[in-house]
């Protein structure tokens, strides 16, 4: 029988946190639905959405984001009062909140959002659970991306 569900493929991308693969190691990744309102939506999907400086934290067994800014529309309804950043419940199951509660209480560990899509018509969220990268770790990985690059343009010579 073949499986013709694509989960792990994200339809369309929002915004990414490209700054986590920079400064932390991601063990452990997770997606969730986020709780959104309407405006926030609206936001969204013309673009105005930053989670570069956001994480997850854990509160009374629920998952919050936050730190995540998401700018109001001049169009908004004017008898909505738009907060940017404020704590926003992410769905998640009780294994899963179990999972990032086992991590965070470990030293080093912590749990950042890694990028923000589209699937179907739902928001999705995924969260990385990382560790924060030391500074010889961080020049090591940067050596090794600048070989790659380097790499990629010597067989791409050969190839002519």
């Amino acid at each position: 029988m073949i499986n013709k569900r694509k989960d792990n493929i994200p339809s369309s991308i929002i915004t990414k946190n490209k700054g986590a693969y920079y400064k932390y190691n991601i063990e452990k990744e997770l997606i969730a639905g986020i709780v959104l309102e309407g405006w926030e939506v609206k936001a969204i999907r013309a673009g105005k959405i930053n989670i570069t400086d956001s994480y997850i934290s854990l509160q009374k067994g629920e998952a919050y984001l936050f730190g995540a800014t998401f700018q109001p529309l001049a169009m908004a309804s004017s008898h909505i009062i738009c907060e940017a950043v404020r704590p926003r419940k992410l769905l998640l199951n009780r294994q899963e909140i179990k999972l990032i509660y086992n991590y965070i209480n470990r030293d080093g560990y912590t749990s950042i959002p890694l990028s923000l899509y589209w699937k179907n018509a739902w928001c999705k969220i995924t969260i990385g659970i990382a560790r924060g990268k030391k500074y010889h770790d961080k020049r090591s990985t940067i050596k090794k991306r600048e070989w790659e690059v380097y790499k990629k343009r010597l067989l791409k010579k050969q190839k002519y």
